[in-house]
């Protein structure tokens, strides 16, 4: 596009929370440079300026998604991530599904934890133009220690295992940091709960110490780096806080002083509830227990309270989708995450678009920056065909998104060419269990179990 682009009788959502409102918006490289009555004169003064008449749409920031998992491939399982992907293979698939982000609307995002840490490259290759994708931060390696994450026995006691780094003692936890910052990670992880197979039924418990968590925030916070925590439970996210942490990601099970310190301090929290939210809603679709269903849906209701408490103080909700599973795969949810902040949480449809913009930008590390139509701020900007001011999911319709522009550019949205399979890339599945009474029973034409075959 020209160095200078004029955006015509625009519904705009400015990404604040503020009620839309009729503007013209001009773009000059890549920055927004004015609105209405400025912009209408300044582009008087410019040569070879482009005008783009928007009656009828909406102009709005982009979609800040600040939960993704960008290398892990749409995966059905853990021992998916960890066994079957291939370093450099890993990256290119991601600057593969990065073209779904955009195309759904997605002009940022940030990764916590990868495979190979590779997010780091995509990151670096996005930067400097070799692949077309949404702005990233990211971290390197999720810390745990070998009772941490959510992947229990697989979890090896020390080293690698696939996006995880389990560390032991004070020397090895500096070691990592200070591994992490020279590779370039813009946050560092920490999964501050787990989950151990024996005691699952506790739901997933803080597995480190006071001390071991204030010692990665000191390291980090001393190298200049922000710390992101994966909080379940309320010691967890309690300790946490105590330690110093930047964002806390799912933040469930905080009791009414948890919540207050959280307050207190206005820490950013990302519930990531669309896994969830699509476990409950479309989970009998997928043959699901119903026994998880109504777990992930409790876990849902039963964080509703803080989280609005939470939202009326003033603590930034952001949004993310935890794409990256086969539950939630690239390019199609991005915008639900919203949904569950109207429909769990209370918020309007702007509020919860502000969590998805404006307030989203303190994941990207550019708060002030980008998130909101406003002169000076990054041109990163989607046209809707639509209003989502009157309702969210309007965004995730499919053709809704008409145009994607990261740092004043047009992002190339036409759907990417189809994949074929990559050798050895999913874990093979023998599908639903062949009991005998399954396998005597025929199928109608309607795709149901009929009654069973006549045994001899």
């Amino acid at each position: 596009m020209s160095a200078a682009l004029l955006f015509e009788n625009a519904r705009v959502i400015d990404g604040t929370g503020a009620a839309p409102f009729q503007s013209s918006v001009l773009v000059e490289g890549d920055r927004i440079a004015a609105l209405g009555a400025d912009a209408l004169a300044r582009v008087a003064h410019l040569q070879h300026a482009q005008r783009r008449d928007l009656q009828g749409q909406t102009l709005m920031p982009g979609l800040i998604d600040a939960h993704c998992h960008l290398s892990f491939d749409d995966a059905a399982s853990n021992p998916e991530i960890f066994h079957q992907r291939r370093n450099a293979l890993s990256a290119l698939v991601a600057a593969y599904n990065a073209r779904k982000l955009l195309r759904a609307g997605v002009t940022g995002l940030l990764d916590p934890d990868s495979v190979f840490e590779n997010m780091v490259d995509v990151r670096d290759a996005a930067e400097a133009g070799i692949i077309q994708a949404p702005r990233i931060a990211c971290g390197c390696y999720a810390i745990i220690t070998a009772v941490g994450g959510t992947a229990g026995r697989l979890i090896a006691d020390t080293g690698i295992t696939g996006y995880y780094k389990s560390v032991q003692g004070r020397d090895e936890i500096i070691a990592e940091v200070r591994r992490q910052v020279k590779v370039g990670a813009d946050w560092i992880k920490v999964h501050v709960s787990g989950v151990v197979p024996r005691y699952a039924h506790r739901g997933e418990q803080c597995s480190w110490t006071q001390e071991e968590l204030s010692l990665i925030c000191e390291v980090a916070h001393d190298l200049g780096v922000p710390v992101m925590g994966h909080c379940r439970g309320n010691l967890s996210a309690q300790r946490a806080v105590r330690a110093g942490v930047d964002l806390i990601f799912h933040g469930t099970g905080m009791d009414e002083a948890t919540t207050d310190a959280v307050i207190e301090r206005r820490i950013p929290v990302c519930p990531a509830f669309t896994f969830q939210a699509n476990m409950v809603d479309y989970g009998h679709r997928l043959g699901t227990d119903d026994a998880l269903v109504q777990l992930f849906q409790r876990e849902i209701a039963d964080s509703a309270a803080s989280m609005r408490r939470l939202h009326e103080a003033g603590v930034p909700l952001l949004c993310g989708s935890e794409a990256g599973f086969s539950m939630v795969p690239y390019g199609h949810w991005h915008y639900r995450e919203m949904e569950v902040f109207t429909r769990y949480y209370g918020l309007s449809n702007l509020q919860a678009i502000h969590c998805a913009t404006g307030a989203g930008a303190f994941a990207l590390k550019m708060a002030g920056q980008t998130g909101v139509v406003a002169a000076g701020m990054k041109a990163d900007l989607l046209v809707v065909d639509g209003d989502p001011s009157q309702d969210v999911r309007v965004l995730g319709e499919p053709g809704r998104i008409r145009e994607v522009f990261v740092d004043g550019r047009a992002m190339d949205i036409s759907e990417p060419p189809p994949r074929r399979p990559l050798g050895g890339w999913r874990m093979p599945s023998m599908g639903r269990q062949l009991t005998r009474d399954f396998a005597l029973r025929g199928v109608d034409a309607a795709g149901q179990d009929a009654p069973l075959i006549e045994e001899l």
